[in-house]
């Protein structure tokens, strides 16, 4: 009798995360230890992508208030991520850093 094949994996991820250098990839970490699915991934990078392209349309046009935005972020969210966490661990891993410095700029994350 065999050992369970995701019980296996399950251990070789929680040891892999345990690496030093998976700190340089925070958002990865975070996508692992929330246990998000292919498909949660995919949504959120596409959602965010889209927001991303939003933000930069409305900079080009000279809107500064970005709380819209991070309201629509967090809108779609999955229910696993929270809102801080997920916000630096992208912005440190770099994805959309223009968007996320702008979140984090925000009076509501300067509060913590």
């Amino acid at each position: 009798m065999g050992i369970d094949r995701n019980e296996t994996i399950n251990f070789h991820l929680h040891l892999l995360l345990k690496i030093k250098e998976i700190d340089q990839y925070p958002f990865t970490k975070l996508v692992i230890e929330k246990e998000l699915t292919q498909e949660e991934y995919r949504d959120l990078i596409l959602w965010t992508d889209y927001l991303h392209k939003e933000f930069l349309a409305q900079t080009e046009e000279g809107f500064l208030d970005v709380t819209p935005l991070l309201i629509k972020f967090v809108g779609m969210l999955h229910y696993k991520l929270e809102p801080r966490q997920t916000i630096e661990a992208l912005k440190k891993e770099g994805y959309y850093p223009s968007l996320m410095d702008a979140f984090l700029k925000l009076p509501v994350f300067s509060c913590t």
